[in-house]
């Protein structure tokens, strides 16, 4: 069983719907005590990195998601839900930390020389380039594959090894991380069609390996 974090987040319905297509048999979790069958966590997000954290805080899941990722067993984060890995984010002046499982911040899109008038959020399709050879992420999905974006924040990480995927908007950034147990992405796999749903498959294959 994969234990999707219920808290809240517009795009459960989506993510939960795009699992049970990859092979996945989903549960929504609200509390830890849910996790105790689970061979994964699947933390999805849309909309404002404080509600986020806010809210699986009010729900006791910000110490069962860090002790379940110490523990060595399989995480992924989606869209805010990736943000929520690093230390903190400039969204809104927040207040709110992050999980810290990453160093680094979570910063804007901002203007640039070669794009002035950049439009925020980025929305839509935008082609990933795979920087970890092997990475069990994006097994079977070939390098630059388009995936559906929409965000205005993304991470920074202080770890350069960990990213396992850019993408350029503006600026490169950091499209998706790979570390051990922990899987990441920026865009939204159950919005990306096949490449997306191929994603999906090998975390859920990663799981049942747990």
């Amino acid at each position: 069983m994969l234990a999707l974090l219920d808290y809240g987040a517009g795009n459960i319905r989506s993510v939960e719907k795009a699992l049970r297509a990859a092979g996945a048999d989903v549960q929504r979790i609200a509390r830890p005590d849910g996790l105790a069958h689970a061979r994964g966590i699947v933390l999805p997000g849309v909309g404002a990195f404080d509600d986020c954290l806010n809210a699986i805080r009010r729900q006791e899941l910000d110490g069962a998601v860090k002790d379940w990722i110490t523990a060595g067993r399989p995480f992924l984060g989606i869209c805010v839900g990736y943000q929520a890995l690093f230390d903190r984010s400039a969204e809104f002046n927040s207040c709110a930390l992050g999980l810290g499982v990453f160093a680094g911040p979570v910063v804007r899109f901002q203007p640039t020389a070669a794009e002035p008038h950049l439009k925020v959020p980025q929305i839509g399709w935008n082609e990933v380039e795979i920087t970890q050879a092997g990475c069990p992420l994006f097994a079977g999905i070939p390098d630059r594959s388009h995936f559906y974006f929409v965000h205005s924040f993304y991470p920074q990480p202080a770890d350069a090894s960990v990213v396992a995927g850019r993408t350029d908007y503006g600026q490169t950034f950091a499209a998706a991380v790979c570390k051990d147990n922990v899987w990441a992405t920026q865009f939204h796999p159950e919005k990306s069609q096949q490449v997306g749903l191929q994603l999906l498959r090998n975390f859920v294959e990663f799981a049942g390996r747990g």
